[in-house]
């Protein structure tokens, strides 16, 4: 099996990638991640992932490379990283009542084989009515302020919620591992 790269320092792709018991290492690639000028949400998705994928394959040759991106939006808004608690409170209260779409897109290249892949998962989350004091709480226990939108699916943020509908339940934490498990296999990698 070919080496697998992993490009990525999220903590959170790594302990999903390791729930499919595959070796692989880590890459941290530096990219510029600014939306650029006319581009969709979907096309900066994928574009970002597939970048990402390829810086890791240029200083990773022979390895297949996985890339992934993810941006939450709020009726075609982005909605990033908010950094501090102030910023977290305004994200969660205009995303209170609301549908938020997760955008998480996933790029496997190898390039010594000619093969890219490159797919993308949407989540769709509504939020239940959230009261100033329940964001509040949320935030004091859970200091999200790396997520993007505030919210962290995967331990307390699923308070927050009222509905959620996804293909691939491990989208929304960053790495859709059904639809990842089928590019693998399109690159020769079988799981099991």
């Amino acid at each position: 099996m070919h080496p697998i790269i992993l490009a990525s320092s999220s903590i959170y792709r790594q302990e999903l990638l390791s729930r499919l018991k595959v070796p692989f290492t880590t890459f941290s690639s530096d990219i510029d991640e600014t939306q650029r000028n006319e581009e969709s949400i979907f096309d900066m998705v994928l574009r970002l992932s597939k970048e990402k994928a390829f810086a890791a394959a240029l200083k990773n040759p022979g390895c297949v490379c996985i890339g992934s991106d993810e941006v939450a939006a709020l009726n075609n808004t982005i909605l990033g990283k908010p950094g501090n608690h102030e910023n977290a409170v305004k994200q969660l209260s205009l995303m209170s009542g609301k549908e938020v779409i997760f955008y998480t897109g996933v790029c496997v290249t190898a390039p010594f084989l000619q093969h890219e892949v490159c797919r993308m998962a949407t989540t769709t989350v509504t939020f239940r009515k959230l009261s100033l004091q329940q964001i509040e709480n949320y935030l004091h226990k859970e200091e999200p302020y790396q997520s993007a939108g505030s919210f962290k699916s995967e331990t307390l943020g699923s308070a927050l919620l009222e509905k959620f509908e996804s293909n691939d339940p491990t989208a929304i934490i960053g790495l859709p591992l059904i639809m990842l498990c089928e590019m693998l296999r399109e690159v020769g990698i079988e799981v099991i």
